[in-house]
Protein backbone atom coordinates (compact mmCIF):
# COMPACT_ATOMS: atom_id res chain seq x y z
CA UNK A 1 0.00 0.00 0.00
CA UNK A 2 1.29 3.47 -0.66
CA UNK A 3 2.13 6.23 1.98
CA UNK A 4 1.36 9.63 1.04
CA UNK A 5 2.13 12.85 2.52
CA UNK A 6 0.59 15.94 1.68
CA UNK A 7 2.46 19.09 2.80
CA UNK A 8 2.45 23.09 1.80
CA UNK A 9 5.93 23.87 1.62
CA UNK A 10 5.92 25.94 -2.04
CA UNK A 11 3.82 28.65 -0.94
CA UNK A 12 0.64 29.54 0.90
CA UNK A 13 -1.58 27.58 -1.24
CA UNK A 14 0.90 24.96 -3.01
CA UNK A 15 0.65 21.41 -3.07
CA UNK A 16 3.25 18.39 -2.48
CA UNK A 17 2.62 14.86 -2.31
CA UNK A 18 5.50 12.37 -1.85
CA UNK A 19 5.40 8.58 -0.91
CA UNK A 20 7.43 5.83 0.04
CA UNK A 21 6.47 4.39 -3.07
CA UNK A 22 6.33 5.39 -6.20
CA UNK A 23 2.88 7.71 -7.27
CA UNK A 24 0.31 6.40 -9.04
CA UNK A 25 -1.53 9.24 -11.56
CA UNK A 26 -4.65 9.20 -9.33
CA UNK A 27 -2.51 10.84 -5.94
CA UNK A 28 -0.55 12.95 -8.82
CA UNK A 29 -4.20 14.50 -10.40
CA UNK A 30 -5.82 14.56 -7.06
CA UNK A 31 -3.34 16.75 -5.46
CA UNK A 32 -0.84 18.39 -8.76
CA UNK A 33 -3.84 18.28 -11.55
CA UNK A 34 -1.57 20.89 -13.85
CA UNK A 35 0.37 18.22 -15.10
CA UNK A 36 -2.25 16.18 -16.48
CA UNK A 37 -3.14 19.66 -18.22
CA UNK A 38 -4.58 18.44 -21.95
CA UNK A 39 -3.30 21.94 -23.45
CA UNK A 40 -1.57 24.93 -22.84
CA UNK A 41 -2.76 27.62 -21.18
CA UNK A 42 -5.01 30.39 -23.69
CA UNK A 43 -2.05 32.97 -23.28
CA UNK A 44 0.00 30.99 -25.27
CA UNK A 45 0.46 31.80 -28.94
CA UNK A 46 0.48 29.20 -31.86
CA UNK A 47 3.83 28.31 -32.48
CA UNK A 48 4.31 27.26 -28.55
CA UNK A 49 4.55 23.43 -28.88
CA UNK A 50 2.91 21.74 -25.81
CA UNK A 51 3.06 18.09 -24.65
CA UNK A 52 1.34 17.16 -21.42
CA UNK A 53 3.68 16.70 -18.15
CA UNK A 54 1.95 13.37 -17.76
CA UNK A 55 2.68 12.07 -21.27
CA UNK A 56 6.41 12.50 -20.14
CA UNK A 57 5.93 11.15 -16.84
CA UNK A 58 4.49 7.91 -18.84
CA UNK A 59 7.27 8.01 -21.06
CA UNK A 60 9.56 7.56 -17.80
CA UNK A 61 7.81 5.32 -16.41
CA UNK A 62 8.54 2.72 -19.15
CA UNK A 63 12.22 3.64 -18.47
CA UNK A 64 12.04 2.45 -15.52
CA UNK A 65 11.92 6.28 -13.92
CA UNK A 66 9.28 6.46 -11.41
CA UNK A 67 7.77 9.67 -9.48
CA UNK A 68 8.31 10.12 -5.79
CA UNK A 69 7.54 13.73 -5.37
CA UNK A 70 5.69 16.37 -6.88
CA UNK A 71 4.96 19.53 -5.95
CA UNK A 72 2.53 22.68 -7.98
CA UNK A 73 2.66 26.10 -7.56
CA UNK A 74 -1.20 28.26 -7.51
CA UNK A 75 -0.86 31.21 -9.02
CA UNK A 76 -3.29 34.14 -8.05
CA UNK A 77 -4.49 34.31 -11.65
CA UNK A 78 -7.08 31.45 -10.96
CA UNK A 79 -7.05 30.45 -14.88
CA UNK A 80 -3.49 29.59 -14.50
CA UNK A 81 -4.29 26.60 -11.93
CA UNK A 82 -4.54 24.09 -14.43
CA UNK A 83 -1.53 25.01 -15.92
CA UNK A 84 0.62 26.63 -13.29
CA UNK A 85 4.49 25.60 -12.48
CA UNK A 86 5.36 21.88 -11.24
CA UNK A 87 8.06 20.13 -10.01
CA UNK A 88 9.01 16.23 -10.06
CA UNK A 89 11.55 14.06 -8.50
CA UNK A 90 11.72 10.92 -10.31
CA UNK A 91 13.97 7.82 -9.47
CA UNK A 92 14.95 4.27 -10.05
CA UNK A 93 13.07 1.76 -7.67
CA UNK A 94 16.58 0.15 -6.64
CA UNK A 95 17.79 3.15 -4.69
CA UNK A 96 15.28 2.51 -2.24
CA UNK A 97 17.01 0.94 1.22
CA UNK A 98 20.26 2.91 0.30
CA UNK A 99 21.13 6.16 2.38
CA UNK A 100 20.70 8.24 -0.71
CA UNK A 101 19.08 7.83 -4.36
CA UNK A 102 20.20 9.37 -7.28
CA UNK A 103 16.91 11.28 -8.86
CA UNK A 104 16.11 13.51 -11.79
CA UNK A 105 14.25 16.52 -11.44
CA UNK A 106 11.91 17.82 -13.51
CA UNK A 107 10.53 21.91 -13.86
CA UNK A 108 7.56 22.52 -15.89
CA UNK A 109 4.98 24.24 -16.92
CA UNK A 110 1.93 24.89 -19.19
CA UNK A 111 1.80 28.67 -18.72
CA UNK A 112 4.61 29.98 -20.55
CA UNK A 113 5.93 30.67 -16.85
CA UNK A 114 8.80 28.09 -17.45
CA UNK A 115 10.82 25.42 -19.91
CA UNK A 116 11.04 22.14 -19.07
CA UNK A 117 14.23 22.16 -16.91
CA UNK A 118 16.26 19.31 -16.03
CA UNK A 119 18.14 18.42 -13.08
CA UNK A 120 20.46 15.67 -11.59
CA UNK A 121 19.73 15.43 -7.84
CA UNK A 122 19.92 13.47 -4.35
CA UNK A 123 17.41 12.43 -1.57
CA UNK A 124 19.15 11.36 1.51
CA UNK A 125 16.58 9.18 2.97
CA UNK A 126 17.55 9.97 6.86
CA UNK A 127 15.63 13.21 6.62
CA UNK A 128 13.99 13.26 3.22
CA UNK A 129 16.63 16.06 2.61
CA UNK A 130 16.03 16.87 -1.38
CA UNK A 131 19.37 18.15 -2.40
CA UNK A 132 19.76 19.52 -6.22
CA UNK A 133 23.49 19.23 -7.93
CA UNK A 134 25.31 22.74 -8.59
CA UNK A 135 26.63 24.14 -11.45
CA UNK A 136 29.45 21.72 -12.38
CA UNK A 137 26.61 19.17 -13.34
CA UNK A 138 23.98 18.62 -16.03
CA UNK A 139 21.28 20.77 -16.60
CA UNK A 140 18.91 20.54 -19.54
CA UNK A 141 16.39 23.12 -20.43
CA UNK A 142 14.06 22.24 -23.36
CA UNK A 143 12.02 25.44 -25.04
CA UNK A 144 8.49 24.89 -25.92
CA UNK A 145 9.18 24.24 -29.64
CA UNK A 146 10.56 21.54 -31.82
CA UNK A 147 10.65 18.29 -31.45
CA UNK A 148 9.91 18.64 -27.70
CA UNK A 149 8.76 14.78 -26.62
CA UNK A 150 12.22 13.30 -28.03
CA UNK A 151 14.31 16.24 -26.65
CA UNK A 152 12.78 15.60 -23.13
CA UNK A 153 13.59 11.95 -22.78
CA UNK A 154 16.61 12.34 -24.45
CA UNK A 155 17.34 15.14 -21.75
CA UNK A 156 16.33 12.59 -18.74
CA UNK A 157 19.24 10.32 -20.17
CA UNK A 158 21.83 13.48 -20.18
CA UNK A 159 21.18 14.12 -16.52
CA UNK A 160 21.45 10.58 -15.82
CA UNK A 161 24.91 10.35 -17.11
CA UNK A 162 26.35 12.68 -13.86
CA UNK A 163 24.76 10.46 -11.49
CA UNK A 164 27.87 8.70 -10.79
CA UNK A 165 29.63 11.84 -10.72
CA UNK A 166 27.62 12.90 -7.86
CA UNK A 167 27.71 10.08 -5.92
CA UNK A 168 31.23 10.32 -6.40
CA UNK A 169 31.13 13.79 -4.97
CA UNK A 170 28.78 12.95 -2.00
CA UNK A 171 31.38 9.58 -0.95
CA UNK A 172 34.31 12.33 -1.21
CA UNK A 173 32.31 14.72 1.16
CA UNK A 174 31.86 11.74 3.29
CA UNK A 175 36.04 11.38 3.79
CA UNK A 176 36.36 15.17 4.30
CA UNK A 177 36.52 16.31 8.31
CA UNK A 178 35.77 20.09 8.45
CA UNK A 179 37.01 22.13 12.00
CA UNK A 180 34.51 23.96 13.80
CA UNK A 181 36.15 27.10 11.79
CA UNK A 182 35.56 25.47 8.68
CA UNK A 183 32.01 24.31 9.52
CA UNK A 184 31.28 28.05 10.17
CA UNK A 185 33.01 29.26 7.39
CA UNK A 186 30.95 27.17 4.96
CA UNK A 187 27.68 27.88 7.10
CA UNK A 188 28.22 32.15 6.87
CA UNK A 189 28.88 31.81 2.88
CA UNK A 190 25.33 29.70 2.69
CA UNK A 191 23.80 32.50 4.66
CA UNK A 192 25.18 34.97 2.31
CA UNK A 193 23.47 32.63 -0.65
CA UNK A 194 20.11 32.51 0.82
CA UNK A 195 20.28 36.20 1.98
CA UNK A 196 22.21 38.58 -0.48
CA UNK A 197 22.82 42.09 0.51
CA UNK A 198 19.90 41.77 3.12
CA UNK A 199 20.93 41.31 6.81
CA UNK A 200 20.39 37.56 7.79
CA UNK A 201 18.27 37.06 10.99
CA UNK A 202 20.70 33.81 11.98
CA UNK A 203 23.90 32.97 12.93
CA UNK A 204 26.32 30.51 11.09
CA UNK A 205 26.75 28.90 14.37
CA UNK A 206 22.68 28.06 14.41
CA UNK A 207 22.69 26.78 10.67
CA UNK A 208 25.15 24.53 11.66
CA UNK A 209 23.57 22.60 14.20
CA UNK A 210 21.93 19.73 13.59
CA UNK A 211 18.19 18.58 14.54
CA UNK A 212 18.18 15.00 14.64
CA UNK A 213 20.74 12.51 16.02
CA UNK A 214 22.22 10.95 12.71
CA UNK A 215 23.66 14.33 12.01
CA UNK A 216 26.38 14.82 14.68
CA UNK A 217 29.63 14.65 13.34
CA UNK A 218 32.25 17.25 11.27
CA UNK A 219 32.02 15.70 7.60
CA UNK A 220 31.46 17.72 4.83
CA UNK A 221 29.37 15.74 3.93
CA UNK A 222 26.66 15.66 7.32
CA UNK A 223 27.65 19.69 7.88
CA UNK A 224 26.25 20.51 3.89
CA UNK A 225 23.12 18.32 4.76
CA UNK A 226 22.45 20.37 8.48
CA UNK A 227 22.96 23.35 6.51
CA UNK A 228 20.85 22.33 3.64
CA UNK A 229 18.01 21.39 5.59
CA UNK A 230 18.24 23.90 7.86
CA UNK A 231 18.01 26.63 5.16
CA UNK A 232 15.06 25.29 3.21
CA UNK A 233 12.94 24.64 5.70
CA UNK A 234 13.35 27.18 7.82
CA UNK A 235 11.80 27.65 11.82
CA UNK A 236 15.12 28.75 13.19
CA UNK A 237 14.85 31.45 15.95
CA UNK A 238 16.78 34.81 15.05
CA UNK A 239 17.37 38.33 15.21
CA UNK A 240 16.72 41.33 12.71
CA UNK A 241 17.26 44.99 12.68
CA UNK A 242 13.73 46.80 12.18
CA UNK A 243 13.46 50.31 10.45
CA UNK A 244 14.16 52.30 13.76
CA UNK A 245 17.43 50.31 14.10
CA UNK A 246 15.97 48.24 17.09
CA UNK A 247 16.65 43.83 17.13
CA UNK A 248 13.82 42.32 17.12
CA UNK A 249 12.96 38.43 17.33
CA UNK A 250 12.09 36.92 14.24
CA UNK A 251 11.90 33.54 12.71
CA UNK A 252 13.49 32.07 9.56
CA UNK A 253 11.10 31.71 6.98
CA UNK A 254 11.24 28.39 4.76
CA UNK A 255 11.91 27.92 1.13
CA UNK A 256 8.11 28.12 -0.44
CA UNK A 257 8.97 29.10 -4.15
CA UNK A 258 9.80 26.47 -7.01
CA UNK A 259 12.53 28.29 -8.79
CA UNK A 260 14.04 29.63 -5.58
CA UNK A 261 14.43 26.13 -4.17
CA UNK A 262 16.07 24.99 -7.42
CA UNK A 263 18.48 28.08 -7.30
CA UNK A 264 19.25 27.97 -3.44
CA UNK A 265 19.74 24.15 -3.63
CA UNK A 266 22.32 24.24 -6.37
CA UNK A 267 23.95 27.30 -5.15
CA UNK A 268 24.52 25.50 -1.66
CA UNK A 269 25.84 22.41 -3.09
CA UNK A 270 27.99 24.60 -5.26
CA UNK A 271 29.36 25.89 -2.17
CA UNK A 272 30.42 22.32 -0.82
CA UNK A 273 32.32 21.48 -3.57
CA UNK A 274 34.03 24.51 -3.13
CA UNK A 275 34.85 23.58 0.23
CA UNK A 276 35.72 19.89 -1.03
CA UNK A 277 37.93 21.31 -3.34
CA UNK A 278 39.63 23.91 -0.92
CA UNK A 279 40.11 20.66 1.21
CA UNK A 280 41.72 18.08 -1.68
Amino acid sequence: MSIHRLATRFGRNAHQISGREPLDNEALYRHVPSIFAREAHGSRSDRYVYVPTIDIVEGLRREGWFPFFAVQSCPRDGSRHGHAKHMLRLRRDEGMGKPEAAEVIIVNSHDGTSAYQMFAGMLRFVCTNSMIAGERFEEVRVPHKGNIQDDIIEGVYTVAEDFPRLIDASETMKDIQLSTDEQRLLGEVSLVARYGEDESPLRPDQIIQPRRREDIGSSLWTTFNVIQENVIKGGLHGRKQNAEGRMRRSRSRPINGIDQNVTLNRALWTLAEGMQRLKS
